[in-house]
C-alpha cells in the first residue's frame, strides 16, 4: 500500500512539473498552483482509469457481450461524458462554482467552534490503520451512494434529470458518466460535503472515488457475467446492475393494484448489502433490454419520449423535463 502511494505521488509530481505547472504559468494562474497540484492528482487517476477501461474491461466486453453493438454513435457520446468527468474538466467547474461556498461554510463552522467528525478515529489504533481506514470510508460512502441513488429514482424532479442516465439503450463500460450536468453537480456536492463532515483525508478520498468509479464502469459493461449465488451477494456484478437499467424495472415499481410509480431495484454501487437490508435487491438471473418505458411504448397520442442523441440535446431536454415542459 505504501509503495503504491509513493509511486502515485512521484507520478503526480512529475506530471505537475512537466505539464500542468508550465500550462498554469502560461495562463496566468500561478496563484492557484496548490489547487493545480491537487487537480493533477485527479487527472492522473482519470488517466489510469481510462487505461484500465481500455486494457481490461474493454476486452471483457468483447469476450462475452450481452448484446451486439448496434449504436456506436450513442457510445461515442458516452465516451465524451467519461472524458469530461474523468479528466477533471467537470471537477474544475465544480471547484470554481461550489468550492468557495464549501470553504466559507466550513470556515464559519470552525469559527463557531464546531469541528468536523473523523470517522477513522472511532477506534484509535485500529480504525486509523491505512487499509482498515480505507475500507471503513468505502463502506460509508457506499451507504451514502445507495441513498443518493434511491432519491434520484423516487423524487420526481430529480428523476427528470437522472432519467438521462437510464435512457441509454446500448449499455457499455462508458455509460456510467452519462448524466445530466445538474444531476452530477448535485450528487458531487453532497459527496463533498459528507467527505468534509466525516473527515476523510484528501488522498483517501481520491482512492475511494477512484475505486467506486472503476467498479461502476465494470457494472455498466456490456458483459454477460454474474458472480454466482454467493458472489452476487458480496459485490455488485454487471448482471445485478443491468437489472437496475432494465426497461420497466430500472425506473418504476408496480403496485399490487397494477399502478406504476417511480422506484427501482438494485441501487447499490459497490455492495448489494444495502439493497438486501432495505429490500430493494433483485437477484433474478436475466439480461433484459435497457432503457425507459416511455422510449419504446407510445403514449395515448402515439408518441415516445425523446431523450436526445447528442450531448447538448440531452442536456437541454433534461432541463425541459425538470421544468415540466419535456
Amino acid at each position: 500500500m505504501e509503495f503504491l502511494t509513493n509511486v502515485f505521488a512521484q507520478a503526480q509530481q512529475w506530471l505537475f512539473e512537466a505539464v500542468v505547472q508550465p500550462l498554469m504559468f502560461a495562463l496566468g494562474l500561478a496563484s492557484l498552483l496548490e489547487d493545480g497540484y491537487d487537480a493533477t492528482g485527479w487527472l492522473l487517476v482519470g488517466l489510469l482509469q481510462i487505461a484500465v477501461l481500455l486494457a481490461v474491461i474493454g476486452p471483457l466486453q468483447r469476450w462475452r457481450p450481452v448484446e451486439p453493438v448496434q449504436d456506436r454513435a450513442a457510445i461515442r457520446v458516452d465516451i465524451a461524458y467519461t472524458l469530461l468527468h474523468r479528466l477533471g474538466l467537470f471537477r474544475v467547474g465544480l471547484f470554481f462554482l461550489a468550492q468557495p461556498l464549501f470553504d466559507a461554510w466550513f470556515g464559519m463552522l470552525r469559527v463557531h467552534g464546531l469541528s468536523t467528525f473523523h470517522l477513522d478515529e472511532v477506534w484509535p489504533g485500529v480504525t486509523d490503520q491505512p487499509l482498515l481506514s480505507l475500507l471503513l470510508y468505502l463502506l460509508a460512502f457506499d451507504f451514502l451512494e445507495y441513498w443518493i441513488h434511491r432519491a434520484q429514482h423516487q423524487w420526481n424532479w430529480w428523476w427528470q434529470l437522472h432519467a438521462l442516465h437510464h435512457s441509454q439503450r446500448q449499455m457499455t463500460m462508458w455509460s456510467d458518466n452519462r448524466n445530466h450536468l445538474l444531476d452530477s453537480l448535485l450528487h458531487d456536492c453532497i459527496v463533498v460535503v459528507v467527505a468534509q463532515l466525516i473527515g476523510i483525508a484528501p488522498g483517501q478520498f481520491v482512492a475511494v472515488v477512484a475505486i467506486m468509479q472503476l467498479s461502476e464502469n465494470f457494472q455498466h459493461a456490456n458483459l454477460r457475467l454474474w458472480f454466482g449465488r454467493v458472489g452476487e451477494r458480496l459485490w455488485v456484478s454487471p448482471r445485478f446492475h443491468r437489472r437496475h437499467h432494465s426497461i420497466g424495472i430500472g425506473h418504476e415499481v408496480v403496485d399490487p393494484d397494477g399502478r406504476r410509480r417511480l422506484g427501482s431495484r438494485n441501487f447499490g454501487v459497490l455492495l448489494p448489502w444495502w439493497d438486501m437490508l432495505f429490500r430493494t435487491a433483485d437477484f433474478t438471473l436475466r439480461y433484459d433490454p435497457t432503457g425507459i418505458r416511455d422510449q419504446v411504448e407510445p403514449d395515448a397520442a402515439g408518441r415516445v419520449r425523446d431523450y436526445g442523441r447528442g450531448f447538448w440535446a440531452q442536456q437541454w431536454l433534461g432541463l425541459k423535463r425538470l421544468l415540466g415542459r419535456g
